[in-house]
């Protein structure tokens, strides 16, 4: 991944992967002109900018020639002035942990649907590195012209409503892209640890995807996942815009185990973890697991992949930035003083009404007192849990919790 300016050079995608790969330069102007003629696009971009002369953006867009123009003219002013609206701030280290002559698949814990990514490309962006080519679940994709937007935007897509029949192949082609991508294009893909995100940030690695990216190139699946650099990245947010709708959702699963979210939730989801207030966001950069997997004893491919993904865990529960609220939740849920030099009694204050706010947000009738109390406990042993598990890594946990 070199780190001079971004010199994105477009190269055919061979036919095997066209339904999952971002549109090229030659297809670029061509989408894009369909694109700004999409009323649900409009919409959309009049939801996120109010203010918008749609005319004259629709016209800005139509100057783009290629990706490298889009993510420097459009993506990267969009992202900075939802850094600016929207959190406290966007800060990233271990930069210093990617070497200039290698490309990565970059694998984050997963908290926001949009943004895990995006901000990690700002990061990037801001310090004329290449960006990475981004995984996305077609599950997302509920209309065509979303599906057009994140291929412009340099996405591939994940398929995860295929037939069960279906399923092996998928993963097979899912795998060779991520791999082709890598080492053919000389480009870096990012991917989440896992499919969804934790709803109670117990981030921890699916194996399910190791296995997907130790399936191709070849039937060595320790090779494979080698193959692939995996890079993990800690993303840490002070607060998270969701919170209220993740307990909804543990609420209404309590009350229906059947329960199952729709596709505007997860539209709404999107929405609200694009525009709501975040604080602090933070990305830290992990080291590549390649040395420690290589060394490391798995005879089989079970493994291997368990293996990839305890390395994960541990570069991505060491890396969190942890804020007051997160020690004051851990201090909460375990009934203890532990982390009290972390925060003062203002933070406990502001933390409070902030959990209420957030819990008076959820929108269901017949709300009893012991089913808030359950979504307040949910609530903060999300903000607790990045505490729990970062001990955990490294060696500090207190056993009396």
């Amino acid at each position: 991944m070199t780190t001079t300016e971004n010199t994105y050079t477009p190269a055919a995608v061979p036919a095997e992967f066209e339904d999952i790969a971002p549109y090229d330069d030659a297809q670029y102007q061509e989408k894009l002109a369909s694109l700004i003629h999409e009323p649900g696009f409009e919409h959309a971009v009049r939801y996120v900018l109010p203010d918008v002369n749609y005319p004259e953006f629709a016209d800005s867009l139509l100057k783009v020639k290629n990706q490298h123009d889009f993510q420097q003219n459009v993506m990267g002013p969009f992202l900075e002035m939802l850094v600016k609206t929207t959190t406290a701030g966007l800060s990233c280290d271990g930069l210093e942990n990617i070497l200039p002559d290698r490309n990565y698949t970059f694998i984050t814990n997963h908290r926001d649907i949009v943004l895990d990514a995006s901000f990690l490309n700002l990061c990037f962006i801001r310090r004329k590195m290449p960006i990475t080519q981004v995984a996305i679940g077609n599950n997302l994709l509920i209309y065509d012209w979303i599906t057009d937007l994140v291929k412009l935007n340099r996405s591939f897509i994940v398929k995860r409503d295929v037939r069960m029949v279906d399923a092996l192949a998928a993963a097979r082609q899912l795998s060779a892209y991520i791999h082709y991508v890598v080492n053919d294009r000389h480009e870096s893909v990012w991917i989440a640890q896992r499919e969804g995100r934790a709803k109670d940030s117990n981030d921890v690695t699916q194996e399910s995807l190791i296995k997907m990216i130790g399936l191709a190139p070849d039937e060595d699946a320790k090779s494979n996942i080698l193959g692939a650099n995996l890079l993990p990245v800690s993303i840490s947010y002070e607060f998270d815009p969701n919170d209220y709708l993740k307990v909804r959702e543990f609420l209404l699963r309590r009350r229906d185990p059947d329960f199952k979210k729709s596709q505007r939730d997860d539209l709404f989801s999107m929405e609200t973890g694009l525009l709501s207030f975040k604080g602090r966001v933070h990305m830290r950069i992990g080291k590549c697991i390649n040395p420690e997997l290589e060394a490391a004893d798995t005879p089989s491919r079970l493994e291997a992949v368990r293996e990839a993904c305890r390395l994960i865990d541990l570069e991505i529960h060491d890396g969190y930035e942890l804020f007051p609220c997160n020690y004051i939740a851990y201090d909460r849920v375990n009934e203890t003083d532990r982390f009290a030099q972390k925060y003062s009694e203002s933070d406990v204050n502001s933390f409070r009404e902030y959990i209420n706010r957030q819990l008076d947000r959820v929108d269901l009738p017949d709300i009893t007192p012991e089913e808030r109390e359950y979504m307040q406990h949910m609530m903060l042993t999300m903000y607790a849990n990045p505490v729990k598990n970062q001990l955990a890594a490294r060696g500090e946990a207190d056993t009396n919790v």
